[in-house]
């Protein structure tokens, strides 16, 4: 997906002759905006970051009744506007028209969540005072139903005097009536005004007085209170007025459902309640949790060879077609041996990577991602992180980018720089071909069982996990945090799956993944042939030629550092190459490797690869270089290196600073150099080879 570019975006977009209205999306966290948003926009989507902060941008194009062409601004999902976090900030100040990289919208859609409608009408409220023409829809309503919850949108209609669609965004139902509402000029602005406990308007009433008058047209009386929070901390002022706010507000709430909402008393458990008692249990929860994930390793390792098998079908007949079409020479070698082999051998990956990505697309969905997180939550409470950080750490087993992105939820700044240096140990997807590769080194499948290859799956990811747990423990005694804060974590109601919600959320991983192999990984392909190929040694074989290379330099040179690690000098050219990207080790060693030359003949690059590593030697023509303590400390020193330049340019932007990331490389490789050299040096003790 591109990026948007706000200096790009005026006050008004036009298309042709017609000004294009803008809708801002906003809705609590877990009411499916999300979904709704696929749904309005479908493929027609932009996205990008917030300049000056990792807060995630997304915007897209939707169609109303007659054709006519609308902007949609997808807002953070928050429970307030009073901000508490970055993300919190974007959707206040979005709203408010106080960024001037983002227009304000001229109409808000706040979508509810059918089931849970007082807890979410507690920032509907807060928008509807805003005086911006709004658009009520409520999500869910099939979860509603099926807890006996009836809401009345002709009561809700009455009380806040604006338009209510009742709507089911993961099957569309609703979306027709909400594109109608969209398409009319006449929005109506809510005549809403919860009254305000004494304290708190006297206090806006100075606060508004100290402004000498607001002239911004998206501000009105009640914009102010969510500057007033801002102002109050500045001033070290007394927060009760804030206490009795949300009281006040609550209680007004309340009101309205008892005359709009019908709750039916259930007769037993619900389906979600059912659900939990057996996946939250204490031991039982932890069963489901590692079936699940041996599930998903096992499709990782079975189902995922056959589309493997003809990506690797193609990277051969293309190798095979350029080498017959073209002469022999140094161009014909570098599209053979740099690119082809280079990029291939990370493309092939792709399959086992799509499946994770579908089914942690799909347990975000379906709303079991939050229930792993509060499984977490035992352990993670123990060693001090903080409740919000399960969300960032999770994602981070995808991405560790992402991840970091979204600790922009947590509150406290010691927290959130915790849960950023930890992130990447979290085995992310670019781990993967490292992982299957070095195993199928170590393992070959003809001679131990697929359970024992899941099994060693397992292993490094409980391993990253106990290492974050182990880092955030001394993090969080070494920063000695003076305050606490208390992790409030929501456990959504089980809902079916959206299958455009998931096929989108693999399509923009996809996307991301051929996008990095068709830059980063081409480019350092390229870099790397050249590198072992020049300069040329005139009458030299293939093995003095690469010795004598720079690379080969550099590989000698840096054998010393890596030689008790069980490393030789042409591992350390991958070692090297991959801080650019750490599935880059994958190509490194295809290149290294010559794969090109011989996957020729093989029915397969991958097969080629995996049998040149098995039959290298060292520069004595005699020792395994691969052997299974070299494949295990490999393996141990990619799940704790920082190998990875995209996450350190966006931990430096999250953190505004040089000094996190330059420490984050420096504890996690020292980490990693440490834990290869016990796995290596320990085995050789113990008499392992």
């Amino acid at each position: 997906m591109s990026s948007s570019n706000p200096a790009d975006t005026p006050s008004t977009k036009t298309t042709g002759q017609k000004q294009q209205r803008i809708f801002a999306l906003v809705g609590n966290p877990n009411c499916g905006k999300t979904t709704l948003f696929n749904a309005l926009t479908g493929m027609r989507q932009k996205v990008g970051n917030y300049p000056g902060v990792t807060v995630e941008r997304k915007e897209g194009t939707c169609y109303g009744q007659h054709g006519e062409e609308f902007r949609i601004i997808d807002l953070p999902g928050a429970y307030s506007l009073n901000a508490r976090s970055p993300d919190e900030e974007i959707l206040r100040d979005v709203l408010l028209g106080r960024r001037e990289d983002t227009p304000a919208p001229d109409a808000v859609i706040v979508l509810l969540d059918a089931s849970n409608p007082e807890r979410n009408l507690y920032l509907a409220t807060q928008v509807l005072e805003l005086g911006l023409p709004t658009i009520l829809a409520l999500n869910m309503i099939d979860v509603a139903d099926s807890q006996k919850i009836k809401l009345d949108p002709e009561v809700i209609r009455e009380a806040f005097g604006v338009p209510v669609i009742p709507m089911q965004a993961n099957s569309r139902k609703g979306l027709p009536q909400l594109r109608i509402a969209m398409s009319h000029s006449d929005l109506p602005v809510s005549p809403l005004r919860i009254p305000l406990p004494d304290d708190t308007q006297e206090l806006l009433e100075k606060f508004s007085a100290s402004q000498g008058g607001d002239k911004n047209p998206h501000h009105n009386d009640r914009a102010a209170l969510y500057l007033l929070d801002e102002a109050t901390k500045k001033s070290h002022s007394n927060n009760d007025w804030e206490s009795h706010l949300i009281a006040a507000r609550y209680d007004a709430i309340q009101q309205i459902c008892e005359n709009a909402v019908q709750q039916s008393t259930q007769h037993g458990p619900s389906i979600t309640d059912r659900l939990d008692s057996f996946l939250l249990h204490k031991v039982w929860g932890w069963v489901a949790l590692i079936g699940i994930m041996t599930l998903i390793f096992s499709l990782i390792f079975s189902y995922a060879e056959i589309p493997m098998g003809w990506i690797d079908s193609g990277v051969t007949a293309l190798s095979n077609t350029v080498t017959a079409l073209m002469p022999p020479g140094d161009l014909r070698d570098l599209i053979t041996d740099g690119i082809i082999a280079g990029v291939g051998g990370v493309v092939i990956f792709l399959p086992q990577i799509l499946i994770l990505f579908f089914f942690i697309g799909l347990m975000e969905d379906t709303g079991y991602m939050s229930r792993i997180a509060f499984i977490m939550d035992r352990l993670m409470a123990k060693v001090g992180l903080n409740g919000k950080s399960f969300v960032p750490l999770l994602s981070s087993y995808a991405c560790a980018i992402p991840g970091i992105m979204a600790t922009r939820t947590i509150e406290n700044p010691k927290d959130r720089i915790i849960t950023i240096l930890v992130a990447p140990w979290a085995s992310c997807s670019a781990r993967l071909p490292v992982y299957l590769l070095m195993i199928a080194v170590l393992i070959p499948e003809s001679e131990v069982p697929l359970l024992t290859k899941i099994g060693f799956m397992l292993s490094l990811y409980i391993l990253g996990t106990l290492g974050i747990f182990a880092a955030a423990w001394v993090f969080n005694k070494t920063f000695q945090r003076k305050v606490k804060t208390v992790p409030i974590m929501e456990l959504p109601l089980y809902k079916a799956p959206s299958a455009k919600t998931v096929l989108l959320h693999m399509w923009e991983r996809t996307k991301i993944f051929i996008r990095r192999a068709g830059t980063i990984i081409l480019g350092v392909s390229i870099l790397l042939w050249a590198a072992e190929n020049y300069p040329k040694t005139p009458g030299a074989d293939q093995s003095t030629q690469l010795k004598n290379s720079v690379a080969g330099k550099i590989g000698h040179a840096i054998e010393p550092i890596i030689k008790p690690l069980g490393y030789d000098w042409k591992i350390g050219i991958g070692l090297v190459a991959s801080f650019a990207a750490r599935e880059f080790f994958v190509s490194a060693m295809a290149i290294t490797h010559n794969v090109a030359q011989d996957g020729v003949d093989e029915s397969d690059v991958a097969r080629t690869l995996r049998k040149k590593m098995r039959n290298a030697k060292r520069d004595d023509g005699t020792t395994p270089v691969f052997t299974p303590l070299v494949c295990l400390s490999l393996m141990v020193f990619y799940l704790f290196a920082m190998q990875c330049i995209s996450t350190i340019i966006i931990v430096r932007r999250e953190t505004n600073s040089w000094r996190w990331p330059l420490f984050q490389i420096a504890f996690m490789t020292s980490t990693a150099y440490i834990a290869a050299l016990v796995i290596y040096q320990g085995g050789q003790l113990l008499g392992f080879h």
